[in-house]
């Protein structure tokens, strides 16, 4: 059972060490001690080089690309409910394959599914993770779940903007719940951009639904990844009239041809959070660090403080959140 009895301990994963370090200082407190050794054959083996006996642990680590990320996580897990962790908590910034959330086709698997239930099998007690690219995801696991949400980041972002012709947009029909939230949130109007695929990563037509002629636009979504929808609807949107539009998405993918892309694209600028690091520097992308997010979440966990809390203060137009200075929390 996690207590405030019990110390402390944040590890950092291979894919999240720069995240991890921001949210350790955030938090303020030093990161622990945790080696990743590695093999000829490609094999590896994670190491807690310090004791976590009757420890609550926080393991950070997003399961992007390649699935090393995904089996070093799991691996780092099973360490420390072997080595006595009191109350392990996996920390997933960014939750690998939750696109593959239902049986859309025959002879598949749920892939999402199958990853919730490895990770509790393997001994994490509590899941902390950011902007599911569907939310009903949670129910997926056993465990608890923290389910952070990226407008805690975006939308102080966006009213730092202009905001005399704003309008917010969904990409697709499927992010009209995500950005009706935001939209509400801000008083600003929304529109949607309904696609048509024939296959995926490649969009056969698109619409827009909703007025968007002298407007600055902003679209917003959870995932980014070849930047062909966000580049198209962009495109579509400047072609109905938009006086310019940007992108917020939560997570930077940007596989394939994504920077290229995004590059070529109509795009004032493209806004993303750091839970995957960039492979590439672009002028157009503008990183938002989470790390302030999670370390709040992660304090508000071992003192039994509410989650939800972080929720409402954004909401309200209040935040205990500093998203530019390095103050440690109290």
């Amino acid at each position: 059972m996690l207590s405030l009895l019990n110390p402390v301990k944040i590890f950092a994963g291979s894919a999240s060490a720069s995240l991890t370090k921001g949210i350790c200082e955030y938090y303020g407190l030093e990161s622990g001690d945790l080696t990743v050794n590695r093999f000829s054959d490609g094999e590896f083996q994670p190491v807690f080089n310090e004791s976590v006996r009757g420890c609550d642990v926080f393991i950070i680590q997003s399961t992007f690309p390649p699935t090393d990320n995904l089996i070093e996580l799991l691996m780092t897990i099973d360490a420390a409910k072997r080595a006595s962790a009191n109350y392990i908590t996996a920390v997933i910034p960014y939750f690998g394959f939750a696109r593959q959330d239902r049986k859309d086709k025959p002879r598949v698997s749920i892939a999402s599914k199958m990853i919730a239930d490895l990770l509790s099998t393997v001994g994490a007690n509590r899941v902390m993770t950011m902007e599911l690219h569907a939310p009903q995801i949670q129910g997926f696991f056993n465990v608890p779940v923290d389910h952070l949400e990226g407008s805690i980041i975006f939308v102080p972002y966006i009213r730092s903007l202009p905001q005399d012709n704003l309008v917010i947009a969904a990409p697709d029909v499927g992010a009209s719940n995500r950005i009706r939230e935001v939209a509400k949130a801000l008083n600003l109007p929304m529109v949607i951009c309904d696609k048509e695929r024939k296959k995926a990563n490649e969009i056969a037509n698109m619409t827009v639904i909703g007025d968007v002629q002298d407007k600055d636009v902003v679209l917003i979504d959870d995932i980014i990844d070849t930047g062909g929808t966000l580049c198209k609807s962009s495109a579509t949107l400047m072609e109905k009239g938009a006086r310019s539009v940007r992108a917020l998405c939560c997570h930077p993918v940007l596989s394939g041809k994504a920077y290229e892309n995004i590059a070529n694209s109509v795009l004032t600028e493209l806004v993303v959070t750091d839970t995957i690091p960039l492979q590439q520097h672009l002028d157009k992308i503008k990183v938002l660090s989470v790390a302030p997010l999670f370390a709040r979440a992660i304090r508000n966990v071992h003192e039994n403080g509410s989650i939800s809390s972080l929720f409402r203060q954004i909401h309200n137009s209040q935040t205990n959140l500093d998203l530019k200075s390095n103050s440690k929390l109290k």
